[in-house]
């Protein structure tokens, strides 16, 4: 048995979207709502985190430490997970200092996580040396790394595949914001794990296919051998669509733009800019160019961020 603790509020609810079915006329469109895990304002890596956090706990850390970009849904959720653990965060972060605090970076900073800017092509080695200079310290760090995404943390998106099985609604797809691979991997372990025969499709968020495809893979095997199911899948099993990427990461296109306004005014959910943003245009774009069939159920699976929505300037989101 693997150590978890709990963090989230699980199970997270799923609900029909028939304003967005309509909108688009068919398929049948639903919504897992991960963005309701609770634990600093929700998210996919509270799932994660779980399996993380337990492993932090058992090997006695006093600090977390993680990376991520100024406004990281993941990095939020590891500051809130450390807060309620009583253990101490730091965050090496991606990019300039914006300054003011907004959005996820202000909840990182009421979580009361420490925060270190530096350049992106630096993140990598600044976040070694800060896992190092805690370690001299006597501080007990444990090293959480990009998007919780390892062996352990897809152990958390495992579970969540099992949980969905328990629930009423068997879907043909499940659509999703992929860029880590932890949760896409964990999706397909728990597939083979509960016996799901739909397709598991990742609209990646910054990577190509390729590179995507063998990430998942190998987390697939790594996580698998932890767990004990022992199976392993060629990259090109994994479903992964890259052609919405190409604008880079956090950059914000219309077709994104389209899909929050229309997510929001058909049913009432909120998105993420970055993540659940282009993963719905995606989505979108798909049903238009008849990718799902009109009588299939897609449920699309809220991995969370809605937090980063507020950091974004107001005429970008509604001037269109």
């Amino acid at each position: 048995m693997i150590d978890r603790i709990p963090l989230a509020h699980l199970p997270t609810p799923i609900q029909a979207l028939p304003g967005l079915t309509k909108l688009l006329g068919g398929p049948r469109l639903f919504i897992k709502r991960d963005d309701l895990t609770g634990l600093g304002l929700g998210g996919n890596k509270t799932r994660k985190l779980e399996f993380l956090a337990a492993d932090a706990l058992a090997q006695e850390a006093r600090m977390l430490i993680s990376t991520g970009a100024p406004q990281s849904n993941h990095c939020r959720q590891v500051a809130a997970a450390a807060a309620q653990l009583g253990l101490g965060c730091l965050l090496v972060l991606a990019g300039e200092d914006p300054g003011t605090r907004q959005g996820n970076l202000l909840l990182d900073a009421l979580s009361g996580a420490k925060i270190v800017f530096v350049p992106k092509g630096q993140r990598d080695a600044a976040l070694r040396d800060e896992f190092e200079r805690a370690q001299t310290q006597g501080q007990a760090p444990y090293l959480i790394p990009y998007g919780g995404s390892n062996a352990l943390g897809a152990q958390g998106y495992a579970l969540a595949m099992r949980e969905l099985n328990e629930q009423a609604l068997k879907p043909d797809w499940l659509v999703f914001a992929s860029s880590s691979g932890g949760t896409q991997a964990g999706l397909v372990l728990g597939a083979r794990e509960t016996g799901f025969t739909g397709k598991i499709l990742g609209i990646s968020v910054d990577e190509s296919a390729p590179t995507l495809q063998a990430r998942v893979a190998t987390l697939v095997a790594q996580a698998s051998a932890l767990s004990g199911s022992n199976f392993s899948v060629a990259p090109e099993e994994i479903l992964v669509n890259d052609s919405y990427c190409s604008a880079g990461y956090g950059m914000l296109q219309p077709m994104e733009i389209e899909a929050l306004k229309s997510f929001a005014r058909a049913d009432g959910i909120l998105l993420d800019p970055v993540y659940t943003g282009r993963a719905a245009a995606g989505l979108i774009d798909l049903i238009r160019k008849g990718l799902f069939g009109k009588d299939e159920t897609v449920l699309f699976w809220h991995t969370g961020g809605t937090p980063a929505l507020f950091a974004e300037p107001y005429a970008r989101l509604l001037s269109a």
